[in-house]
């Protein structure tokens, strides 16, 4: 009976997926167009005047740039939201940070279960293309256990920062506190960036639990969905045995040496400079917070202007790895990082197969994360080139703001409001290309599969000498 039904589940998805080869659209193509029909229709709720405070305005292409950076979770921002949006445009941000970091096929999929809607293999297709998961089986549970998570880490968040702010008098009313709570917990676990103070989390530089708890939002967001699964299910079932996926130990590694790695450097880097007269506790928290926010969180207590060259390049290489797969985040990702690393490594050490925690990589995995690292590395040099050319600002800072938008970070020198409107944009499709994925991208422009019928002789040519 469950082979049979199995048999049929195939025979439909192969229905279905002949249907969108003969209307030439795939559900990754959907999911894309889904993606930015939002952006464009988020511009223009955001540009409606009941959503700003008495007298101001925002042209198109600033309320463009505003939701591309709010549905792509980037926070890279060229207004001020605190000063242009009042209440209601507050919200619609926080439901766009929603939408993009947990996914519009996620959201839909709740709002399918909520009004009693049968999720049928159509469906399943758009959320396994917009979470990039190779199979259906699973699906609906995964996205509920995805949203409730979510909901339930957000909440504890808000409570948490908007009592901490209302206790120390940095807000004198509590539903200023805790709206701004909820604001901020939101932005920090979705990695959006955005803030309400104007100038990020500079008024809590010497605030270490404010930080914290920001700090263990934005890791909550970029370690990964899949992951928290995990370690949700490992917490509820301590005395059952349970082998952690090859997944969740590379992303948890990666995380545990990157954010390690990015301290030690930005300290390194930066102690004979802006780190020169702080005392340790100080340089501590400047180093590990934004090691931690260049990851993808886009949060920072202190003008990253200020930060040298050196510094600067670093913190772009890390924004360019990303965050973890199936995640808030963006970049590369590092399993494509670490899955690149283990593969030099082991062609280092003379082994045809790569191995790691007693686990054998596919190949084509490893095909995978070189074609990802050579597009996006291609994108971010396009990218920079061309705003080079549109807007001749330094080098370093350029290739930040292009890594920034890549990574889906935010993090800024402070140029992105004096861009040009070629520059905005050539950032907006940056931003939108970052968070769909390079993968999805270019199973976008894939061809269909062809078998193959003739083969030709194999030649040898000298690579790399």
């Amino acid at each position: 009976m469950i082979d049979r039904k199995k048999a049929l589940v195939q025979q439909e998805a192969l229905r279905l997926s002949t249907i969108y080869r003969k209307k030439k659209l795939r559900p990754v193509q959907l999911v894309v167009l889904i993606y930015v029909v939002a952006t464009f229709v988020s511009a223009g709720i955001l540009r409606l005047p009941f959503m700003h405070k008495p007298g101001v305005s925002i042209s198109f292409t600033d309320a463009l740039f505003t939701a591309a950076s709010s549905i792509s979770v980037t926070g890279l921002t060229v207004i001020s939201v605190s000063d242009v949006f009042n209440t209601a445009g507050l919200i619609v941000l926080i439901i766009l940070f929603q939408i993009g970091g947990i996914g519009i096929m996620t959201l839909g999929t709740f709002f399918w279960l909520l009004f009693g809607q049968r999720i049928g293999l159509e469906q399943r297709m758009f959320i396994a293309a917009d979470h990039n998961r190779p199979t259906l089986s699973g699906l609906v549970g995964l996205m509920r256990s995805i949203l409730a998570l979510a909901f339930v880490i957000e909440l504890i968040g808000a409570v948490l920062l908007g009592t901490h702010t209302l206790l120390t008098g940095y807000h004198d009313h509590w539903y200023t506190a805790y709206f701004h709570g909820l604001f901020a917990s939101v932005s920090a676990f979705t990695n959006a960036g955005f803030d309400l103070n104007g100038s990020s989390l500079i008024p809590f530089a010497h605030d270490y639990y404010y930080q914290i708890v920001t700090m263990l939002l934005i890791i909550s967001g970029g370690i990964g969905f899949p992951v928290l699964l995990e370690l949700k299910w490992k917490v509820l079932h301590r005395k059952e045995r349970h082998r952690f996926s090859l997944l969740t130990k590379i992303a948890i590694l990666m995380f545990g040496v990157l954010t390690t790695l990015g301290a030690v450097m930005f300290f390194v880097f930066e102690h004979n400079q802006f780190l020169a007269d702080k005392n340790w506790h100080e340089t501590l928290f400047y180093s590990l917070f934004h090691s931690v926010s260049s990851r993808s969180g886009g949060m920072t207590t202190m003008d990253i202007g200020a930060l040298g060259p050196s510094t600067l390049m670093m913190l772009s290489g890390l924004m360019f790895i990303g965050a973890s797969p199936s995640s808030v985040g963006g970049g590369i990702r590092t399993t494509t990082f670490f899955v690149m690393i283990a593969a030099v490594w082991s062609y280092m050490r003379g082994q045809r197969n790569s191995k790691v925690f007693g686990r054998e990589l596919d190949e084509d995995d490893i095909r995978r994360s070189f074609i990802v690292f050579f597009v996006a590395t291609a994108l971010v040099f396009t990218a920079f080139v061309l705003l080079s050319f549109t807007d001749p600002f330094p080098l370093q800072q350029l290739i930040f703001e292009v890594c920034s938008a890549f990574g889906t970070t935010g993090l800024s020198t402070g140029i992105t409001p004096e861009l040009s409107i070629a520059g905005k944009i050539i950032l907006i499709t940056v931003m939108i290309i970052g968070r769909v994925g390079i993968l999805n991208m270019l199973l976008l422009l894939k061809q269909e599969d062809h078998p193959v019928r003739i083969r030709y002789p194999k030649e040898t040519v000298i690579v790399g000498q």
